[in-house]
Order: C-alpha cells, then structure tokens, then sequence
C-alpha cells in the first residue's frame, strides 16, 4: 500500500515495508515504485525498504516546470526526515542514480552507504542533450507512449525481451501515467546535472556498483572503464542483463545487495 507525505505543499508518494537497516530505493526515469515490487517486497525480508516516486514520476506532484538534480535530492532528504531517519542505504536505477550520487554530495551524513544501478556519474554528452530535447518535443506533441514503446524494450538485453514481455507492458502502463509536465521536467534535470564523477572516486562510503553487461543505454564496453570508483567499494556485473538487472537477474541482484548492506554497513 503506498503513503504520501507533503513536502512544502507537494505530495510525496512511497512505500515503507520491513523491519531493520534502512534500504531506500529510488527509480529511474518514465518508471514508478511500480517497477520495484517484487525486488523490494523480497528485499524487506532483511530490511526496512522505503520506495519513493521521484517527483514529477508516479504518484508524486511535480515540483517545478523545470526540476534540477539538486532540487531533487533536498525533497528526498526533506522527506527522509519527516520519515525521522537518520541513516538509509540509498540504491538508484538509472536516473535514479544520477539523484543517489547528487544526495550523496549534498547530504553525505545520511548514508550509511550507496548503489548506483545501472547508471554512472557522468554529465550528458552534449550529443545526449540533443537527444533528451527532442524527446521533450515528443512529450509536448503528446506522443510518451510513443516514446515508451521504443525505449522500453531497449532497457532489457536484446535476447531478454520475449522472456519480460509482461514486465515490458506494465512499464509502458506506467509511462501512460505519467503527467507530460514531470517527464519535461525531470528531462531538464537530467540535461542540466553536473559531472559527479571526482566526487564518487573521492567518497569514503561503502558503495556498490552495478553494472548489466548487455546494457542497450550504457555500454559496457565504453562507458564503464572511463568511471572511476573510490576505495571502499565492490563492483556486481550481471552477465545476463541490461538495464534492468533487478528484473533480468533479481535472485542475483538480491543476493549479493543483502551480503553488501549487512557486511559492510553499521
């Protein structure tokens, strides 16, 4: 069942299950907490997991016409407290993890740790600025669903596809939701977020990184060598998967997120 909060005269929409070390999880763009629940019902098994629709995403109201990572990331800390938690586990898929690695520099005290999930800590290439500008025209026209059933399919391994084809339906259901406003939105955020990549190399925080060899929207290949990880980190490559690696290889990535948070966090 999902809850809401308001934060300064906004609704936050999430979910709260489980009982111990806080594990929270933040999605990643044209996614919902929707996308989490099989991998967080079976994560609250170990611990306490809070879902949170990012702003502009799911249930939750859109903050501006235009959101930045940092705006962002000061209502997820806002509600974190309201929530009275003083130190979470904070895992984010995809842009999701562009918000993880913009809380982790604003607000470093409040992790005990964090994952970045199929994502990086890079600014767009202006090459992929274009292409998220365009894709607003695209909203604006009211062509999302359009959208969404080219990029949808392309989250999963190319062979991955029949076997989520149910998994794949539900995601463009999510999008079909989805207020045009929070996509244009949350687009600029994207667009306009700066390189974070020294201040990952430079944490001091147990960090988790995972990364699907047959990833359609980060190569492999290209992208992940060039990203530097601090010290106190260990790495997950999920041979199997794309983007989408806490559905393509959940058991997996369960596995190995639980055996991180409970021996490397306090």
């Amino acid at each position: 069942m999902s809850l809401s909060l308001l934060i300064n005269n906004k609704v936050l929409n999430y979910t709260d299950s489980g009982n111990g070390k806080v594990v929270v999880l933040l999605h990643g763009y044209l996614e919902s907490i929707a996308v989490w629940k099989d991998f967080a019902s079976e994560l609250s098994n170990s611990f306490r997991v809070i879902c949170i629709d990012i702003p502009g995403h799911g249930q939750s109201d859109t903050l501006y016409n235009t959101h930045s990572m940092e705006q962002l990331a000061k209502c997820i800390y806002q509600a974190l407290n309201t929530l009275q938690i003083k130190k979470c586990f904070l895992i984010g898929h995809s842009m999701g993890g562009y918000l993880t690695l913009m809380f982790h520099k604003l607000y470093p005290e409040m992790l005990s740790g964090f994952c970045l999930f199929h994502s990086h800590p890079f600014a767009d290439s202006e090459e992929k600025k274009l292409n998220r500008l365009r894709e607003t025209d695209f909203v604006r026209d009211g062509k999302k669903n359009l959208i969404a059933s080219v990029n949808i399919p392309n989250t999963y391994a190319t062979e991955n596809v029949p076997l989520f084809a149910q998994e794949i339906e539900n995601a463009k259901r999510i999008v079909e939701h989805t207020p045009e406003q929070g996509i244009i939105a949350n687009i600029h955020a994207m667009i306009t977020r700066p390189d974070l990549s020294e201040s990952l190399a430079n944490s001091s925080l147990p960090f988790l990184f995972i990364a699907g060899k047959k990833d359609n929207l980060i190569d492999f290949e290209t992208i992940i060598p060039k990203i530097k990880l601090p010290d106190n980190s260990e790495t997950l490559v999920l041979l199997n998967s794309g983007h989408m690696g806490f559905i393509e290889e959940k058991n997996k990535s369960l596995k190995y997120i639980i055996q991180f948070i409970e021996s490397k966090t306090n």
